[in-house]
């Protein structure tokens, strides 16, 4: 399924699932969207089944949690090879995100968390291990994202439901 696929009450649903996945039920959703409870559950797991959703996650304060470094390591992984290294980045203690990118020598970016920089330096050790190249260290001071404005049908503004995961 793709984004053309999704009727007007898809995008509702996942407008709602944005904005508070965590404390909002499928019968608050309904409510907003005029359809039954019934009716939500069932498009919210078929859009769990078609890969739209694909997964419900928490925003961490790492800072907050004991974890004073965060950072994003820049890496270089030979094409053919980037997905394969992206994700054995995973098995990597103190990886928590990574990012593929398209163009550009920098086409692997290494989200990690630390307690200090012995923490970073033997991620990076391992990163290396692995084989991508490690080209730049950056600490990381705050970190927002908003939900995709396309799934709201009547509100375009890009601070709706922004999180914030900054002190």
């Amino acid at each position: 399924m793709t984004l053309r696929g999704l009727d007007v009450l898809d995008r509702q649903i996942l407008a709602g699932l944005q904005r508070e996945a965590r404390h909002i039920s499928s019968r608050d959703i309904a409510k907003q969207v005029d359809a039954s409870p019934s009716t939500v559950r069932k498009r919210i797991q078929r859009l769990e089944r078609e890969g739209i959703v694909t997964q419900y996650t928490a925003h961490v304060d790492y800072e907050r949690a004991g974890y004073q470094l965060h950072v994003q390591v820049a890496c270089t992984a030979p094409v053919p090879e980037r997905r394969e290294l992206a994700d054995a980045a995973f098995g990597i203690g103190g990886v928590v995100g990574v990012r593929e990118l398209a163009t550009g020598e920098r086409n692997v970016v290494v989200t990690v968390v630390g307690e200090d920089g012995d923490d970073l330096t033997r991620i990076a050790e391992e990163l290396s291990e692995i084989g991508l190249t490690v080209l730049d260290e950056e600490l990381v001071r705050s970190d927002r994202s908003v939900p995709f404005s396309g799934f709201f049908p009547t509100e375009r503004s890009a601070g709706c439901g922004e999180r914030r995961t900054d002190p």
